[in-house]
């Protein structure tokens, strides 16, 4: 992207409030929390009813299949952890919708922090609807 383009996509960014930005990163302490929960649902409830999600060899398509596929996560696998997510970024595109990229990691029970090798770069996109932040779309990819 040109020099110009760049600065032009800046300043057409919608500039938020410091109350708007903590209400949109208050959605990230939401999902932890009803991942350290371990509850699938409460979780998809976070998500769009028409949200994707893609991770390394997954791509969940709606509400229902990130409730159907969470769940089952955490009563196997996911058991006990709990989610960090670390906001690197928020780019507000429009007063309802944003860009967030997070450094995150799964911590497992008896781990005070994420091992360095977990950590994993996610790009967020968010929209709000009904005066609430919901996940649109979820992608992430290991740190490099």
């Amino acid at each position: 992207m040109s020099s110009d383009r760049h600065e032009q996509a800046a300043q057409d960014d919608a500039s938020p409030s410091d109350d708007e930005q903590r209400a949109l990163l208050a959605l990230f302490a939401e999902t932890s929390s009803a991942w350290s929960d371990g509850d699938g649902g409460a979780f998809a409830d976070r998500y769009a009813e028409d949200a994707t999600v893609i991770l390394p060899g997954v791509h969940l398509r709606g509400r229902a299949e990130i409730r159907t596929s969470m769940g089952a996560a955490f009563a196997g696998p996911l058991k006990g952890s709990r989610r960090v997510h670390v906001p690197q970024s928020v780019r507000f595109l429009t007063e309802d919708v944003a860009v967030v990229v997070t450094r995150s990691a799964t911590a497992f029970p008896g781990e005070a922090d994420p091992p360095s090798g977990r950590w994993e770069l996610a790009t967020w996109a968010l929209t709000r609807r009904g005066g609430s932040w919901l996940v649109s779309t979820y992608h992430s990819c290991p740190e490099s």
